[in-house]
């Protein structure tokens, strides 16, 4: 029944002098929604501050620094000088210390050793953060008939992520690296684009449902629906203009979750590293087909694999492809919001769903920013993070697009039409 329930509801003949016989929503049982959306938005939050942390550690190449996973016992770090020497012993049989990071002191091995542990207890951090108030609000029975199922798939989707992001870090930590000529250690460019692509949908669906969550809750408290109480949401969603509109938000949403998602494989391959210049590559407008599509990357005995591993596994064509994905987003954001701003759309979109279609457009002038400053200036670890951060931001702006043009669910509906609001 959306986000309120029959079961909240009591008899406007139990209520002094009723007028009618109609069923009118208790206010107290409500409260807790505006909670319950609080809690969402604050969770959504943290995962976005891991989802940073995580480009962080791999952009310090610390991520390979714990070579185990202890869930529980993984909590505190090293205590005693003893414990540090037995972790920087363990990390001393990896292919990344033998390889690369063979003449670091203790003192070095200490800070990329923090930095990955700091991004696993802000993961644990953010387990017990959404699962222990999700526990209590289902114990209580205050969350709607609706909520349950789908909070509960985000609570196995946070178990989810640490065992997929192990399994990330296992594969460079596999001994077969020092028998692959000119190989570098670091994880699978495929399970970090998982991990991320985990965490962003972690990330919206929270985002998503607090925000439509407290997007119901003021529309039953004082009929204000996106941002205004004298827009009517039924003729406004029935307008076939903001319904091309939407279609078009809900593609550009999903072109926003691509191009973040290409921007995991170029982190996994380094192919930031790569032609750093724009927007040419290497002179030219593309680099030469034979580059782009090299049988060298192909296992096949026939190379029928080698169109779909040059595009996952080549830097060269990692780099081009996110470069591509990245223009069309940008154009298509820009294009988007100009429509947005055409008198016959504006009028009729909601006040909320015009701010966050002016949010998006400035995020993606600084994404453009961000990434030329990222490609230019070799990587640098605060404009990367930044860049990786941007790309959520952009996503968020669209995701509060999408919940500014949905219908108020069908119980808050019903807690307007009571028109009682007890104190």
């Amino acid at each position: 029944m959306g986000l309120l329930s029959s079961h909240n509801l009591v008899r406007a003949s139990s209520l002094p002098n009723p007028s009618t016989p109609e069923l009118v929503p208790r206010p107290c049982r409500y409260l807790h929604l505006q909670q319950s959306a609080e809690w969402l938005l604050v969770s959504s939050v943290l995962v976005f501050a891991v989802i940073v942390v995580g480009g962080v550690t791999r952009l310090t190449e610390s991520g390979l620094s714990i070579t185990e996973w202890r869930p529980v016992t993984g909590i505190l770090p090293p205590q005693s000088v003893e414990d540090w020497n037995v972790e920087f012993d363990k990390y001393k049989a990896t292919p990344e210390f033998k390889l690369m990071n063979h003449s670091i002191s203790l003192g070095e091995f200490k800070n990329i050793f923090y930095m990955e542990w700091g991004h696993r207890i802000l993961g644990r951090v953010i387990g017990v953060a959404f699962i222990a108030p999700l526990a209590y609000f289902a114990f209580r029975k205050k969350l709607p008939p609706s909520m349950p199922a789908k909070l509960t798939g985000m609570a196995f989707l946070i178990g989810f992520q640490g065992v997929l992001g192990w399994y990330m870090v296992k594969s460079g930590l596999e001994d077969s690296i020092m028998d692959t000529p000119g190989a570098v250690p670091r994880v699978s460019q495929y399970r970090l684009a998982a991990h991320l692509g985990t965490a962003l949908v972690l990330y919206g669906g929270m985002l998503a449902t607090g925000l439509a969550v407290m997007q119901d809750w003021r529309f039953a408290r004082s009929g204000a629906w996106s941002g205004s109480k004298t827009v009517s949401w039924e003729s406004v969603l029935s307008n076939p203009v903001i319904k091309s509109f939407s279609r078009k938000s809900r593609a550009l949403t999903a072109l926003v979750f691509l191009t973040a998602l290409s921007g995991a494989f170029v982190a996994g391959l380094d192919a930031g590293l790569l032609y750093n210049e724009f927007p040419l590559m290497g002179g030219r407008i593309a680099p030469p087909m034979d580059e782009l599509f090299s049988p060298a990357y192909a296992k096949a005995a026939d190379r029928s694999d080698t169109w779909w591993r040059n595009i996952f596994e080549n830097p060269t064509t990692v780099q081009f492809d996110h470069r591509l994905l990245a223009m069309t987003t940008y154009v298509s954001t820009c294009l988007l919001y100009l429509h947005s701003r055409r008198n016959a759309v504006r009028s009729l979109l909601p006040p909320t769903a015009r701010r966050s279609m002016a949010a998006a457009f400035l995020m993606a002038n600084v994404q453009v920013m961000l990434g030329l400053a990222t490609l230019l200036y070799l990587v640098p670890v605060p404009v990367a993070a930044a860049h990786q951060a941007g790309s959520v931001a952009l996503l968020s702006s669209m995701i509060s697009t999408l919940v500014a043009l949905r219908r108020p669910s069908a119980a808050a509906q019903l807690w307007r039409k009571a028109k009682v609001v007890a104190p």
